[in-house]
């Protein structure tokens, strides 16, 4: 933390400008020992200015340099960033001239991990940071910019206060019990207030799951028995010839995807095997994947000829989805109608025909509706998104339902405390308020360079 890191934070290739980020105490002293124009070291914080870098007394490159002083920076502390021009040979010169003073290269994600440990954001906000580069809709990005900008973080925040002022007037009920002028805290006068935050956190739950379909979309898999025109939907849906089509059973045999955007929530798509006995090795590990990939599934879509009877292997298939997200499309409505639709439930049922692509906008209709997609209020967008908070905040949950269980079988109100901290400790966890080192190492070593 003490060193000063550089790293390239624009992508390398034939561009109009790349942009070096330099981070440290001593950074713009060492920026100053291979920049000719002003003296950085001695100009105002937050400018800009013209000059060259230089090799010895060769110029390198004509750049612009920023000069951002701490603690009012991205890390907090020093911060030059050089704005050279593009291109791989311009920019690598200009770098390893950096390298050169003695500044090291950063690791993936190290300024914001500075950033981090410099107090300048938590976790929450850090983690963002990489959601806003990789938002690939409009709501994905506004759900990250929410998190950047602290509001999910105040949420959680507000949930630590409250199980802070529990567990400190338990502890001053059980360290001084001969303060007269301490309220004493009993069981049940703590479970009301259990059962407010227990409210609270399966709402920002409840919320947050929505988050995370904004955030990466819904996996979705095209599932039934082979030549029932799976493929052909994949098609229609992608609005491309991404799989293979064909009269012959089993041409789909390792699987295929894709993505769509329904009013900016993605689907991400899989076109499996077709399900059905057969003897052929490669065409059986296909059918293996597709089963499952079918338990994954968050969505599932099985496609029946509605032009043939229901067959033994197709009714197999519909009792796996008992208790599962499936709409039930009915394919090659251009044909005479053989299936017996009475079967199945109607408002789980979608008559299409790949081949006409009638009925694929009442299908992107349907999946709408079950996942309740128009009810988004596009406005707000205050809800935890990645799977390590949301894991988190499930944790402390069942901790606080535990403190909950315990008071109502009586136990001593230090042994439901015991809980009720823990409780506390996950909340912290997901704003990195509490952590573990291999925590950080891991959860940065995701970032690209340069951020």
């Amino acid at each position: 933390m003490n060193d000063t890191i550089a790293a390239i934070a624009t992508a390398l290739g034939s561009n109009a400008i790349s942009i070096i980020r330099v981070s440290g105490e001593d950074s713009i002293e060492k920026v100053e020992k291979i920049f000719k124009g002003k003296k950085l070291s001695q100009v105002p914080t937050h400018t800009i200015h013209y000059g060259h870098i230089v090799d010895n007394d060769k110029i390198v490159d004509e750049v612009l340099v920023t000069v951002m002083r701490s603690p009012k920076t991205y890390t907090t502390e020093n911060i030059v960033e050089i704005n050279c021009h593009g291109g791989i040979a311009a920019t690598n010169h200009v770098f390893q001239l950096l390298l050169s003073q003695g500044i090291r290269v950063a690791e993936p994600g190290e300024f914001t991990k500075r950033a981090f440990l410099n107090g300048r954001v938590d976790l929450l906000k850090a983690e963002a940071v990489m959601d806003v580069i990789n938002a690939k809709t409009e709501p994905s990005l506004q759900l990250a910019i929410n998190q950047v900008s602290g509001r999910v973080s105040s949420q959680i925040h507000d949930l630590r206060n409250s199980f802070s002022e529990i567990i400190s007037h338990i502890e001053v009920n059980i360290d001084y019990p001969e303060y007269e002028d301490v309220t004493e805290l009993t069981n049940e006068d703590i479970k009301p207030k259990l059962l407010t935050l227990k409210e609270k956190m399966e709402s920002l739950l409840k919320e947050s799951k929505v988050g995370k379909i904004i955030k990466e979309g819904i996996t979705t898999c095209i599932i039934g028995r082979p030549n029932v025109g799976k493929s052909s939907l994949l098609n229609c849906l992608l609005e491309e010839e991404k799989a293979i089509v064909t009269d012959v059973a089993g041409t789909t045999r390792d699987i295929v995807e894709g993505t769509i955007s329904i009013d900016g929530i993605l689907l991400n798509i899989i076109d499996t095997a077709g399900i059905r006995q057969t003897d052929d090795l490669v065409e059986s590990i296909g059918v293996k994947k597709s089963l499952e990939y079918m338990e994954k599934a968050e969505l599932i879509l099985f496609v029946l000829n509605q032009n043939e009877p229901l067959t033994k292997e197709e009714e197999e298939i519909f009792k796996k989805l008992k208790g599962k997200n499936y709409l039930l499309v009915m394919n090659k409505s251009d044909l005479k109608q053989k299936m017996d639709f009475s079967l199945f439930p109607k408002d789980r049922m979608v008559i299409i025909s790949t081949l006409t692509g009638s009925g694929i906008s009442e299908l992107k209709k349907k999946i709408k509706e079950l996942f309740h997609l128009n009810q988004i209020e596009q406005q707000d967008f205050t809800y935890l998104s990645n799977a390590r908070s949301i894991a988190l905040l499930k944790e402390s949950i069942r901790f606080l339902e535990n403190a909950i269980q315990g008071i109502e079988e009586e136990y001593p109100i230090d042994m439901v405390e015991l809980d009720i901290r823990y409780a506390w400790e996950k909340l912290g966890e997901i704003t990195g308020e509490t952590y573990k080192e291999e925590l950080l190492d891991q959860l940065f070593s995701r970032f690209c360079l340069g951020k």
